[in-house]
């Protein structure tokens, strides 16, 4: 993997979480945790478990059907993944 190919897809995840929030409902609940999504979601490099977990709120909330998250959910597994082989890649280098 390139270091240009992490970068693209936290950006493209943003993107989608961006566009994911403004399919939400406009109620008040639905705005909140919405926000809460759209932070996590466009900082996917600190927050990557917060936007999955918001995900998973909005999901057990009925706010949206499941269906509406799932590639988005999927995706935000395997950034995580991709992170933490990263910090393992990290400090075993820094060990040596």
């Amino acid at each position: 993997m390139t270091t240009q190919e992490p970068k693209k897809r936290t950006f493209e995840f943003g993107i989608r979480v961006v566009r994911a929030v403004e399919a939400l409902p406009r109620s008040e609940v639905a705005r909140d945790i919405g926000r809460q999504l759209l932070r996590a979601g466009t900082s996917v490099g600190a927050n990557y478990r917060a936007a999955a977990y918001w995900m998973e709120v909005i999901i057990a909330l009925k706010i949206l059907k499941p269906t509406r998250l799932t590639r988005l959910h999927t995706e935000s597994g395997e950034l995580l993944a991709i992170v933490v082989a990263s910090i393992k890649t990290a400090r075993r280098t820094r060990r040596t």
